[in-house]
């Protein structure tokens, strides 16, 4: 009886000394899931900062590009500067100084009847350099207005419409400011009166490109980009779902095709400069195709998207069921008719979603189009793929490198601009995801 009563209460002892084990190895594992819970909401917390301070810092900077400052001031188009002969010659009229239209009606509009030149250079300065560019184009299309008296909205120079934004500070000694305190004076007569004040700024979508940031815009990137998402949807799409096809569904499994997959998802993986590179050897350098235009651009972005939209394609394909086609098989469809009628139709959902998504990213690429030309100065809006032009990311880096004041808040501006584009873009993809997957 002593000896069992011993046992028994060795294997109680022992029970319990393996529950309390038990119990902490437990209460370690939760406090492990809890650290590791707790690092990744950090992570989390730390990306979404870093990205929250990315989007203020953009939308800070950038909204104000969106907002121009102009001087509306009713010009006397006197004939006698603009066409002294009468014969509306467009020669004539075309190298007439505009500049003192606008300088002269700004001066009335101060209520200043002489200045001297020092005050006739600074009147100057309050007037964008595109002034005379502005008026000219005015008269030459609407030559009616010679000898009459119209109310124009004309440009503030970039350094008026920064200092009504802020950006330069009226309480720095007059020596470091871009704008001295006559001007001040000027510019806050003008503004109390209602002629000086700030407008949505048509021109960032209007203008092309321009050393003066008030007359700077992204109308030629624009049309540019147009075009070669054109290029790239209307060549990638037919050749990428084409190879795909072939890839899944007719290529024999031998060494061959192996190699063909491996470099198709290797080039997926390849710095987007390498493309560049192509580009330029193939497209320029051998077959002679126009630097700077955007076919150019598009042929190369499609290069790059094929990779993608290859592999996208072939992932769709696999998501459509074997039995599908079987099915199509065994009531006597051809193998041709199984693919193209039942297998291909259902995998478009997932082709639709690879294309945006290729096209998105084609969209921000910069470093390709960088080497084939496309950073060229484009100041008219290009009417067809073939002549210069010029793609919103290249737009950026350019103005990134400017030394205007003005041009860092229409960096951000086109950056706000290409990221909706970006938004819009992924959005469509999401809906046409939604919009027409099938779930097995």
């Amino acid at each position: 009886m002593t000896d069992v009563s011993m046992n028994d209460i060795s294997e109680l002892v022992r029970s319990r000394r393996a529950s309390r084990n038990d119990a902490a190895r437990i209460k370690a594992r939760y406090a492990a899931e809890n650290r590791f819970r707790a690092y990744g909401l950090t992570a989390i917390s730390i990306a979404l900062g870093f990205l929250a301070f990315l989007f203020y810092s953009i939308l800070s900077q950038g909204l104000p590009a969106f907002q121009q400052t102009s001087y509306t001031l009713d010009v006397k188009f006197d004939a006698k500067e603009i066409d002294p002969d009468g014969k509306r010659d467009a020669n004539t009229l075309f190298g007439a100084d505009y500049t003192a239209l606008a300088r002269t009606s700004l001066q009335k509009s101060l209520g200043i009847e002489t200045l001297d030149k020092p005050g006739q250079r600074d009147l100057n300065q309050l007037l964008s350099r595109g002034i005379d560019v502005q008026l000219r184009d005015y008269v030459l299309n609407n030559p009616a207005v010679i000898g009459t008296t119209q109310k124009i909205a004309l440009l503030a120079h970039g350094n008026v419409d920064a200092l009504l934004k802020g950006t330069i500070d009226r309480k720095i000694p007059e020596e470091n400011r871009q704008i001295n305190d006559r001007q001040i004076g000027w510019v806050d007569h003008l503004v109390s009166k209602g002629i000086a004040a700030k407008h949505f700024n048509t021109g960032l979508f209007k203008f092309g490109a321009s050393s003066q940031p008030e007359t700077a815009g992204l109308a030629a990137a624009l049309v540019g980009s147009f075009f070669m998402m054109l290029i790239v949807a209307a060549l990638s799409v037919p050749l990428g779902v084409a190879a795909a096809l072939y890839l899944e569904e007719f290529a024999p499994k031998n060494w061959f095709t192996d190699i063909i997959e491996v470099n198709i998802n290797n080039l997926a993986a390849v710095p987007s400069i390498v493309f560049g590179l192509l580009g330029l050897a193939v497209f320029i350098n051998l077959f002679g195709l126009p630097r700077s235009a955007a076919l150019v651009g598009g042929l190369v972005l499609t290069l790059q998207a094929l990779p993608t939209i290859i592999i996208a394609t072939r992932a769709s394909l696999r998501a459509v069921p074997p039995s599908i086609k079987e099915a199509a098989l065994g009531v006597g469809a051809s193998k041709m008719q199984a693919i193209f009628h039942h297998v291909l139709p259902l995998a478009v959902p997932g082709i639709l979603t690879g294309l945006i998504i290729a096209l998105v990213h084609a969209l921000g690429e910069t470093a390709p189009l960088l080497m084939i030309g496309l950073v060229a100065f484009v100041v008219d809006v290009p009417s067809t793929p073939l002549e210069p032009a010029t793609a919103l990311p290249v737009q950026i880096y350019m103005w990134a490198t400017s030394a205007e004041r003005g041009f860092v808040e229409r960096t951000a501006g086109a950056t706000m601009v290409l990221l909706m584009f970006l938004v819009c873009m992924n959005a469509i993809a999401v809906y046409l995801r939604h919009r027409f997957e099938r779930r097995w």
